[in-house]
């Protein structure tokens, strides 16, 4: 048996994945011909001093080119109420910032209304399998309140308190 054959194989790895909750983000930056972003859930805190943030996208995401040639990157955390935004930004042939709107933050495209936002310098990258890790180092940020917008066994959720 070589080492390839051990271990769970992909459809047992998704189920597993699937029952990790998760926020859901968008991710934003500036793209040669204009803004670009992608809806993403794989999105954490890594250190509070300095404060990183860290995602992970997928490899040859157009969002990705964009933050490694831009060596910058936009975080809007979504609330409870932008259902329909994530959904566009998942989408392939969603409208993104045409149907959304956006303002310029230190160069970097910030979406209206989440229920936070930082803009991030980018300081690292590591492709792990089809996904490579990028850390930003926040520069910008403006909390608001409410509730998040969830993602959990592939479907958007609310949080129940």
């Amino acid at each position: 048996m070589s080492e390839v054959d051990i271990g769970p194989d992909s459809q047992q790895c998704l189920r597993l994945y699937r029952k990790l909750a998760a926020s859901v983000a968008i991710i934003s930056a500036q793209g040669p011909a204009g803004p670009v972003g992608m809806t993403a859930s794989s999105l954490t805190s890594l250190s509070l001093r300095p404060p990183l943030l860290l995602a992970c996208l997928a490899v040859g995401s157009q969002t990705l080119t964009a933050i490694e040639r831009s060596g910058a990157f936009g975080v809007a955390l979504l609330s409870e109420r932008q259902q329909a935004l994530a959904e566009d930004f998942a989408s392939p042939a969603g409208a993104r910032f045409a149907g959304a709107g956006y303002r310029s933050v230190l160069g970097v495209p910030v979406l209206p209304d989440p229920l936070a936002w930082s803009v991030c310098l980018l300081t690292d990258t590591r492709t792990y399998g089809d996904h490579v890790v990028i850390v930003g180092e926040i520069i910008a940020l403006e909390t608001d309140s409410g509730r998040p917008l969830l993602w959990h066994s592939q479907a958007f959720a609310l949080l129940r308190t």
